[in-house]
């Protein structure tokens, strides 16, 4: 089984200005967001990763090219469409602090499974398009890189979260749970039988770990990875 690293963007101006960007083009890092993007590349070094595919949303590709900076194997980010943020419609470009007055603001935090944007994709829509191509894409690596293989994926929060979920055996009435923070990583393993999800909206931490053969858990856990070597 290969393994997949679930890296939402770092911080945006559209983070630190308060509004839903959603799909507008032109939205990028801020400054923190660049630090945060280049201390992820860094962190994720310590792992060969077979591919990095991104979302095509600015934000996105350059937390994905601080990744494949950090790689010694000349890796270049790869676009994946289906992992675009979510269409907004109507309520794309408007301040966090209006939506939250909006009547659909409620479905959306308490029954995601009902929210449809107005002009816009509904979060079941966003939701199985990206578990599908998660998927898809994961099966696709196993088989050209074999099952030790690792990828990353750099997409939004609300995507992050949802494929999580799916992963967690979670209804998407309940992704609103878990927190996805700008420049974290998640680690998911696909196996034959059912996901494994190995950390959540990490941003610290080693990973050389994940170099490893990714072989299925035995029953009760195992004894997980080795403690890494003390800094010299």
């Amino acid at each position: 089984m290969a393994t997949v690293i679930l890296v939402r963007h770092a911080r945006s101006t559209a983070n630190t200005a308060g509004v839903l960007a959603g799909r507008t083009p032109g939205v990028e890092l801020d400054a923190t967001g660049r630090e945060q993007a280049e201390r992820n590349g860094a962190r994720l070094r310590a792992v060969p990763l077979v591919g990095v595919l991104s979302s095509p949303l600015d934000r996105c590709r350059q937390t994905a090219q601080a990744i494949v900076d950090h790689q010694d194997s000349g890796l270049t980010v790869r676009v994946e469409e289906e992992l675009t943020e979510c269409d907004y419609g109507r309520w794309q470009g408007r301040a966090l602090t209006d939506l939250a007055r909006e009547e659909l603001w409620s479905v959306v935090q308490r029954q995601p499974s009902a929210a449809v944007f107005p002009g816009g994709e509904s979060l079941p829509a966003m939701a199985a398009r990206a578990v599908s191509a998660v998927r898809r894409v994961d099966a696709a690596v196993e088989a050209e890189h074999g099952p030790g293989a690792v990828w990353a994926a750099v997409t939004h929060g609300d995507l992050v979260k949802a494929i999580l979920a799916d992963a967690l055996g979670l209804h998407l009435d309940l992704f609103q749970r878990l927190h996805v923070h700008p420049a974290s990583a998640s680690i998911v393993r696909y196996t034959p039988t059912q996901p494994h999800v190995v950390a959540m909206n990490t941003d610290a931490g080693d990973l050389s770990w994940l170099r490893a053969r990714a072989n299925e858990p035995p029953v009760g856990g195992g004894a997980g990875p080795a403690a890494p070597a003390p800094a010299s």
